[in-house]
C-alpha cells in the first residue's frame, strides 16, 4: 500500500496540461454520464485547477458523482439529473464543457448527428445563457462545425453572446496529429506540436505539418497519406469499435487538455495557446479554427493561419465550401426554432 505521504501524483501534465497553482473554478460537464463525459469528469476531478465540479446528464449522474466524490482530490463533486435540475447545475459556473449528444456509429458522418445533437446543444446553450452567461463555453458535441454557430445564435437571442468565450473543441485533431507525426518520426509525442486549423470534420480538418515543432518533412505521398489519416482518424476509431461507439477516451483527454488551458489562462498564466473553432475574421468563413492566445477573459488574440505551404493552401480552399454550408445549417436551425 502507498502511504499517505508517498502517494504518487497522478496527472496528464507531461504536456503541461495543468499548473500546480490553486484555483477555485467551478466547472460544469453537461453530458457527464456518457462515454466522453465520464472519463472527462475523472480527469477534471484530478486537477488542482478545479474547485467545484458540477455534473449534469439526463440519467445516471448521481452515481457518477458519488463515484468521483470518493477520489482524494480537492474538487467538490455534485451530480444533477434531468431537465428540472439543469439550471441548478449551471449556477455560478466559470467554465461549461458540453460533450452531450449521441455518438457516431459505423457509416455515419458527424453531420448525420445534426438533427439530434442540434436540439440538445441548443437546449443546453439556452440554459447557459440564462444561468451563467459569462462562462467559458467549450463545445465537444458534434457536428462542431454547426454546433458552435448554434450556440452563438442562442446566446445572441439573450443578448449575452461574447465570441471570445465560445469555443469549439478541436483539440483531438491536434492530439492525433502530434501522435501520428511522432510515430512516423520516432519522436516523443509530448514534445511535438502540430497546429490544426479549419473545422472539425473530414476535409475541413487541416493539419499544418509545415508549421510543426520540431520541424519535420515528409515526401508528398506520405504527407498526403498522413493528412488523410488525421482527417479520418475519428472514423478509424468508429470502425475499430464496431458499433460500440466513437472516440471517447482520446476525446476526454483532449477535452481535459483544452479545459485546463482555458483555466490556466483564466488563472493568469501567460503564453497559453490552443487551436479552437471560433468566430473568426481570418477567412471568408464566419467560424474557423486557428491557434489562439488565451487570457483571463477568453480569446486574447487570434494568431491566424500563419504561413501555409501550397499543399495546405489547397486544403483550405477545398474546406471553405463545406464549412460555409455547416455554419449556415447551424444558423438556420436556430432561426427556425419554435
Amino acid at each position: 500500500m502507498f502511504s499517505r505521504i508517498a502517494r504518487p501524483t497522478i496527472c496528464i501534465a507531461t504536456r503541461s496540461l495543468s499548473t500546480s497553482s490553486q484555483n477555485n473554478a467551478k466547472v460544469a460537464v453537461l453530458g457527464a454520464s456518457g462515454g466522453i463525459g465520464q472519463p472527462l469528469s475523472l480527469l477534471l476531478k484530478n486537477s488542482p485547477l478545479v474547485g467545484e465540479l458540477s455534473l449534469f446528464d439526463i440519467a445516471h449522474t448521481p452515481g457518477v458523482a458519488a463515484d468521483l466524490s470518493h477520489i482524494e482530490t480537492r474538487a467538490h463533486v455534485t451530480g444533477y439529473m434531468g431537465p428540472d435540475q439543469l439550471d441548478a447545475a449551471l449556477k455560478g459556473c466559470n467554465v461549461v464543457v458540453i460533450p452531450a449528444g449521441v455518438p457516431r456509429k459505423p457509416g455515419m458522418t458527424r453531420d448525420d448527428l445534426f438533427n439530434t445533437n442540434a436540439t440538445i446543444v441548443a437546449t443546453l446553450a439556452d440554459a447557459v445563457a440564462r444561468n451563467c452567461p459569462e462562462a467559458m463555453i467549450c463545445i465537444i458535441a458534434n457536428p462542431v462545425n454547426s454546433t458552435i454557430p448554434i450556440t452563438s445564435e442562442v446566446m445572441k437571442k439573450y443578448g449575452v453572446y461574447n465570441p471570445n468565450r465560445v469555443f469549439g473543441v478541436t483539440t483531438l485533431d491536434i492530439v492525433r496529429a502530434n501522435a501520428f507525426v511522432a510515430e512516423l518520426k520516432g519522436l516523443d509525442p509530448a514534445r511535438v506540436n502540430v497546429p490544426v486549423i479549419g473545422g472539425h470534420a473530414g476535409k475541413t480538418i487541416i493539419p499544418l505539418i509545415s508549421q510543426a515543432t520540431p520541424k519535420v518533412e515528409f515526401p508528398a505521398d506520405q504527407l498526403s497519406a498522413l493528412t488523410a489519416r488525421i482527417q479520418d482518424a475519428g472514423t478509424e476509431v468508429v470502425k475499430a469499435k464496431a458499433g460500440a461507439g466513437s472516440a471517447t477516451l482520446s476525446m476526454a483527454y483532449a477535452g481535459a487538455r483544452f479545459t485546463f488551458s482555458v483555466l490556466d489562462a483564466m488563472n493568469g498564466k501567460d503564453g497559453v495557446v490552443e487551436c479552437a473553432y471560433v468566430r473568426s475574421e481570418e477567412t471568408e468563413c464566419k467560424y474557423f479554427s486557428t491557434p489562439l492566445l488565451l487570457g483571463k477573459h477568453g480569446i486574447e488574440k487570434n494568431l491566424g493561419l500563419g504561413k501555409l505551404s501550397a499543399f495546405e493552401e489547397n486544403l483550405v480552399a477545398d474546406a471553405i465550401g463545406e464549412l460555409k454550408g455547416s455554419i449556415k445549417k447551424g444558423e438556420d436551425f436556430v432561426a427556425n426554432m419554435k
